[in-house]
């Protein structure tokens, strides 16, 4: 008889995407227990579910995997940031967007996301605080990023990302934006924006482009990219341009990195963090955690990583 000496903390919620989980549960079972693991398996029940059961998970445990969206993802690493003993995390993506996990190259076919969550190597990464709140790869605010959580789930489900896209045009015609002040070691100033984000990804909703180059998941540093708001409908066509081409339009657009930044408004500002609602804020610490959680990944993308940061990239 095989004496499964690990053990693995399976947490995944039921409703992600198009709970398409619930026909991958067998065979996602299957590699785990192949893997050599005791199995604890545990479907979440509601919001912020994912959170106090990994805060108050046994320190025995070996592995936790994760199964859902980037708000599930993000619910799991929250938790593991308020233990002491940080547990690694394997991560197979059920969701819309699956942002994050593009960035890591981490298949949605789940079966093989499930062989990398249980295989994979170990890669420590950044994790962000806003005040009081975790967030892995992304916190904005203002056009395109109230979409995430205002678009219907059963939109979600069709449409994938063009969800999101959809729903950002549409907000076009009405666009809201906030007067902040922006303060860093690297960048300070003030001024009319109708989007922020600071990301440590290299996708933001199905996008690419606006998230900066040459992005490194754990070098301290978040990527912060801020976008006045035009005055007339030119300019606005001008900025749609510059980030379907991959350019950061420094008429237009605050683009630096740093590990930390206060912003302060006069009004509330409602924030997405990881695609899920934030809270309003009238100011708002954002810092860097480097090197904070470890997650699975496939062990030529982590040898890849390694590589670029060794040539400085």
């Amino acid at each position: 008889m095989l004496h499964l000496e690990k053990k693995l903390f399976f947490i995944y919620n039921p409703h992600a995407g198009k709970e398409n989980i619930k026909g991958k549960l067998y065979g996602i079972i299957q590699a785990m227990s192949d893997a050599g693991y005791a199995i604890t398996i545990y479907p979440t029940r509601a919001p912020q579910d994912a959170i106090e059961q990994i805060r108050n998970l046994p320190d025995d445990y070996d592995l936790v995997v994760c199964s859902g969206g980037d708000g599930t993802l993000d619910e799991v690493m929250t938790g593991m940031m308020h233990r002491k003993h940080k547990i690694p995390v394997g991560y197979i993506p059920a969701g819309s967007c699956n942002d994050f996990a593009r960035s890591l190259q981490i298949p949605n076919n789940m079966d093989r996301a499930a062989e990398i969550a249980v295989r994979g190597v170990n890669y420590a990464i950044d994790v962000g605080s806003l005040n009081e709140r975790n967030f892995i790869y992304v916190a904005a605010f203002g056009i395109f990023t109230d979409v995430s959580y205002t678009t219907k789930q059963e939109v979600k489900n069709v449409l994938g990302h063009m969800a999101y896209v959809l729903e950002g045009m549409k907000q076009l015609m009405n666009v809201k934006s906030y007067q902040l002040k922006v303060t860093s070691d690297e960048a300070s100033f003030e001024g009319d924006f109708l989007f922020g984000m600071i990301t440590n990804s290299k996708s933001v909703g199905g996008f690419k482009s606006i998230v900066g180059k040459n992005v490194i998941f754990d070098d301290g540093v978040f990527e912060m990219t801020f976008i006045t708001r035009p005055k007339n409908p030119m300019e606005l066509q001008e900025i749609l341009a510059a980030l379907l081409i991959e350019q950061i339009d420094t008429k237009y657009m605050y683009y630096f990195r740093s590990s930390r930044v206060v912003i302060e408004s006069e009004e509330p500002v409602p924030w997405t963090l990881d695609g899920e609602f934030g809270g309003e804020h009238t100011r708002v610490e954002i810092t860097n955690n480097q090197r904070a959680v470890e997650i699975r990944m496939p062990e030529e993308v982590r040898d890849t990583l390694v590589a670029e940061e060794e040539e400085g990239y």
